[in-house]
């Protein structure tokens, strides 16, 4: 029997407040409020949801949007969130709602089991992909924390906050720090540009020649970009002042690029920035960490792996995700999850889980289980 769920349009919509420990994000603002109400849709916003981004329930209510508790948030028929649910939350899924959210299911197994269980539809921003390999709801949250990755790694660098002592760009005379990037993609990318801009020595790695060779016209500054291989890798971390880890595989764990032989050959009171932690981490030593703990000190080698970066600036990040999400929750609401896929293709392989079922071959692979065509859960 197919889920109703899945072929008729979502009359409701709901927006709980995010309880992840320092998430300040919140899945929608009012402009896409109004834009939905005026589409004819009832949206549901969980008292105090965007009072970490700045937005007071005042704004929500003008633009048409209607102020509930936790639990009618939770009961709508579409719950978009910017977090995978938390275990307080796992008591909300259910089998007729559809959830949209980043779920990074490779990292949080147990969220993936409570989907699961509850036989809850889940689409993962962050498996949403065109057919160009684009990772279109993933982008901006990636270039926000690329560029959060140097800045942070810059400040961590600063003697009174753990590190070596090292100005990233140096100054005349003295050398500046060396950056090492693993992985050319959108994070890689703007952490290396920002790194560059700043006039740290940074070496971008990437297993990529094609995608290497794209990114060559827009290089600024002391930016080299390497074909990565082990080798390199054993030569060059030894050398970095700052390791930033950025690399991808979508909906898939993030292989381990770096492993304790190699932190452990690092200089003293360096960095790494391991942004991959949300996919499990690149850096075999990273443990996931928080804003308000950021750091942890493994082999006198500063180890920051927040895995929500992109919250710690949560006004720009909600702006930002919202512009790129709204018009699939559009879809998904006004059309149904069947309906949007044939307009947004793309949405097939944003499915996680449906009916009890793992529709996403990578998130199969994870939590090791028999994966299904997503085309063949919606029928």
């Amino acid at each position: 029997m197919v889920n109703s769920v899945l072929s008729t349009p979502m009359a409701s919509i709901g927006v709980p407040t995010e309880i992840k420990v320092d998430e300040l994000r919140v899945a929608l603002t009012p402009d896409g409020v109004k834009e939905l109400v005026t589409q004819g849709l009832e949206v549901r916003i969980q008292s105090g949801a965007g009072t970490g981004a700045g937005i007071p329930d005042s704004a929500f209510a003008k633009a048409g949007g209607k102020i509930v508790s936790c639990e009618d948030a939770w009961a709508a028929h579409l719950v978009v969130k910017v977090k995978e649910p938390q275990e307080k939350e796992f008591k909300f899924l259910r089998s007729d709602m559809l959830l949209f959210t980043y779920l990074h299911l490779a990292a949080y197994p147990k969220v993936g089991k409570a989907l699961l269980d509850a036989e809850a539809t889940g689409i993962g921003y962050e498996t949403v992909q065109l057919e160009n390999g684009s990772l279109p709801l993933l982008a901006p949250m990636s270039e926000i924390a690329g560029r959060l990755a140097a800045q942070v790694g810059a400040h961590l660098l600063e003697r009174p906050h753990g590190g070596s002592g090292v100005l990233i760009g140096g100054c005349t005379g003295v050398r500046p720090a060396r950056v090492v990037v693993l992985g050319a993609g959108t994070v890689g990318w703007n952490a290396a540009r920002l790194a560059a801009a700043m006039d740290a020595e940074v070496m971008l790695l990437d297993r990529s020649p094609e995608r290497l060779r794209d990114l060559e016209a827009d290089r600024r500054g002391r930016l080299m970009s390497v074909v990565s291989s082990r080798g390199l890798l054993e030569r060059l971390i030894p050398t970095a002042d700052l390791l930033i880890g950025a690399v991808l595989t979508p909906g898939s764990r993030t292989p381990t690029l770096v492993d304790k032989e190699m932190v452990m050959q690092m200089k003293p009171n360096s960095v790494i920035v391991d942004v991959a932690i949300d996919q499990g981490g690149c850096v075999e030593t990273s443990v996931e960490t928080t804003h308000t703990n950021p750091t942890v000190t493994i082999n006198g080698v500063q180890h920051y792996a927040v895995g929500n970066m992109p919250g710690a600036v949560p006004f720009t990040s909600t702006e930002a995700l919202v512009s790129v999400t709204l018009p699939y929750i559009i879809a998904i609401a006004g059309r149904g999850l069947e309906g949007a896929v044939t307009e947004r293709p793309e949405l097939l392989s944003g499915l996680n889980t449906i009916n009890g079922d793992v529709c996403h071959p990578g998130v199969a692979k994870s939590l090791d289980v028999p994966p299904r065509h997503p085309m063949a859960c919606l029928r």
